[in-house]
């Protein structure tokens, strides 16, 4: 299996950052910010470079811009540095340390860097900072090439984030926990990334055995026939015009002292190719729709994190893996199904496939015993006229529950914005010939759909994200590379890391 996870090794260094014996050393630049007090000796070792582009206009403090100088005096180890303008405020502390490390990666892996140190600055707890700078590093440093016939193999192999000592804090443990989330987050763009041909449903299912088997979390895949024994008419409806099988991947971790509660469940949409079945999708775009695994990738990445940083509760992983396909034996506008709860579900529209296959994969989750649901899918292009390209969109109740997602969401440094959900737009969905219509038209067309899978969650928290407009970066950025961004990998497993916060 070609991979294109490069992680470099990082490591936590207390040392000055003019004795550091790097390649590149990188420092996250503040607004006006001079350096002095915490980099003394740099303006000379530069030749005042840093205030000569300020007056310039060469470099400005927007954030993610750069500046790269020489240095020539003496005492100096590091022969180049580079200012990276952060942030000056974001929902949470780390957020600006995270992004202008991701920029330190990513630029030097285009100056074929070896060993690049990052420089942790501002007012930020030393814990903290060395997590989100470890996960800036190792998201940064991603690019994926593995199907190019010239790509060259990656340079930089050893990072060092540099802070001062704490007194009340393991700063490595910090720094191996900040790079296994960003990992976890680079297994989620990898797979999202996978052309359809390689990644079928039972690809999926065994590639991601293999990653969550290898940190520890029990795995089991349901075929077509287990599936059928469930009752999940729902997920097979929507396999029912592909010659690939569909397969439901089960993953748990059970630590061994946790308590029964809480359980959590995290359902993530895995269809490896949506055509939009007879309701088939216009062609412009449709070969981004390999991508439409991005929830699945999501929690995938997310139980290999849970499982090598050994969360304290239980979590249950669940992802119904299809693809949805046109056919002679494809399910019609206007059939009925009947998902495994019993509920009826008349099909209007095939396109509306996702929320069918994690209705199913819901109740499978309430079966297991779950305590607390999430489910994470690229499920309608009415979030993304809604919310661009920014925030996923995040429904559930009760309102707790939702802010503890969110606050998940902000501490990863990932936008979750809150939408509306509920019985008005369950209305929506009236159906004269079954419980329930798949779609309820385009109006509310984000919420309508959370309202479907709302129906499936029971009297359980939960919520409901839609990553539709976060799972891939058409254009790129100078912290993150084009293609699919792992969005929620972090998040849920930071979720399961801290159920104290729930």
């Amino acid at each position: 299996m070609s991979t294109a996870r490069t992680e470099p090794t990082v490591t936590v260094a207390s040392a000055a950052p003019a004795d550091l014996d790097v390649d590149l050393l990188a420092l996250p630049v503040f607004g006006s910010d001079d350096l002095a007090q915490d980099v003394g000796g740099l303006s000379a070792a530069s030749g005042g470079e840093l205030a000569r582009a300020r007056a310039s206009g060469e470099f400005r403090p927007k954030p993610r811009e750069t500046l790269l100088v020489r240095t020539v005096g003496d005492g100096w180890r590091p022969p180049r540095v580079l200012h990276v303008a952060a942030r000056t405020e974001a929902p949470d502390a780390g957020a600006p340390l995270r992004e202008a490390a991701a920029v330190a990666a990513r630029t030097a892996s285009r100056l074929h860097v070896g060993r690049l140190a990052f420089v942790c600055r501002g007012d930020v707890d030393p814990v903290r900072a060395v997590q989100a700078a470890a996960e800036g590093l190792v998201l940064g440093c991603f690019e994926d090439r593995r199907y190019k016939s010239d790509r060259e193999e990656p340079t930089l192999r050893e990072c060092i984030v540099v802070a001062d000592e704490a007194a009340d804090g393991d700063l490595p443990a910090a720094a191996s926990r900040g790079r296994t989330l960003a990992a976890a987050a680079n297994v989620a763009r990898e797979l999202a990334g996978e052309p359809s041909n390689v990644l079928t449903p039972r690809v999926f299912a065994e590639r991601a055995a293999a990653l969550v088997g290898e940190a520890g979390v029990g795995v089991e895949i349901l075929d077509e026939d287990a599936i059928r024994s469930l009752g999940m008419e729902l997920l097979l409806g929507v396999a029912r015009g592909s010659s690939e099988p569909p397969r439901l991947l089960v993953m748990r971790h059970e630590p061994p002292h946790a308590k029964e509660s809480p359980v959590l469940a995290l359902v993530g949409k895995g269809v490896t190719f949506d055509t939009g079945g007879i309701s088939i999708k216009p062609a412009d775009g449709m070969e981004r729709m390999k991508e439409d695994m991005s929830g699945g990738a999501a929690v995938v990445g997310a139980l290999r994190a849970i499982g090598q940083l050994r969360a304290p509760c239980r979590v249950i992983g669940l992802v119904p893996m299809t693809e949805n396909m046109p056919g002679g034996r494809a399910t019609k506008p206007g059939d009925i199904l009947t998902g495994a709860s019993g509920t009826t579900v008349e099909v209007t529209n095939t396109d509306a496939e996702g929320r069918l296959i994690l209705a199913d994969a819901l109740w499978y989750a309430r079966e297991l015993g779950a305590t607390h649901l999430v489910d994470v899918a690229t499920l309608t292009g009415a979030c993304i006229v809604a919310l661009g390209h920014v925030s996923s969109g995040l429904f559930g109740r009760p309102a707790a529950w939702v802010d503890a997602v969110r606050g998940a969401g902000e501490r990863a440094g990932e936008s979750l914005w809150p939408l509306p959900v509920g019985e008005e737009y369950r209305e929506l969905l009236r159906s004269e010939m079954a419980d329930l219509n798949n779609v309820g038209g385009r109006p509310g067309g984000a919420s309508s759909a959370a309202a479907f899978l709302e129906a499936f969650a029971g009297d359980l928290p939960w919520t409901h994200v839609d990553i539709a407009g976060t799972a891939w970066d058409d254009k790129g950025r100078e912290d993150r590379a084009k293609g699919a961004t792992g969005v929620m990998a972090r998040t849920l497993a930071g979720l399961a890391l801290d159920p104290g916060a729930w």
